[in-house]
């Protein structure tokens, strides 16, 4: 048996986010909806927790991926209901996500502003909302707003993409 690990992720519309690692082989599975961080417990923002397993897709590339498809270096006007965010869910995670973004910080311009929090609560989404992008990717948000971040799922981590998707 695989060894299944979680981790959540938050920096824009969780429809999108949900879309970026549904799409990756050795993601299980992705729950879509609101996550606070244990500090905050009363303060949620739209994200998703994401199964995955370690021998197939390393924390590293979810990590890389996540930056890379969201606003990770804007502290915008919406920030509160985009939390630009990294949940972990066991106290070992947090060294080692420092560590991650500290390395991939050399890939960017600007500073990253990707907090790294101690998981806290989870809220799911309507069932309505749930796989938003695959059950119809023709609608106009999918094509103006998730599209776009599938592409370059493509184009930057083809080897992660799963094949269902390429």
């Amino acid at each position: 048996m695989q060894n299944l690990f979680k981790i959540g992720f938050g920096g824009g519309c969780h429809w999108c986010t949900e879309a970026v690692f549904m799409a990756l082989k050795g993601v299980h599975k992705v729950e879509q909806g609101f996550i606070a961080p244990k500090e905050d417990p009363e303060n949620f923002s739209e994200a998703v927790i994401v199964y995955y397993y370690p021998n197939l897709i390393a924390l590293k590339d979810l990590v890389a991926i996540h930056l890379d498809t969201h606003r990770s270096t804007q502290n915008h006007s919406m920030r509160h209901k985009y939390r630009s965010g990294i949940y972990y869910f066991m106290n070992n995670e947090q060294a080692i996500l420092k560590e991650l973004l500290s390395a991939l910080q050399l890939e960017f311009k600007e500073p990253i502003i990707t907090g790294i929090l101690p998981f806290g609560a989870f809220n799911a989404s309507e069932e309505r909302f749930q796989n938003y992008y695959f059950k119809d990717t023709e609608k106009p948000f999918c094509k103006t707003h998730i599209t776009p971040k599938i592409q370059l799922l493509k184009e930057k981590y083809a080897k992660h993409v799963s094949t269902d998707v390429l």
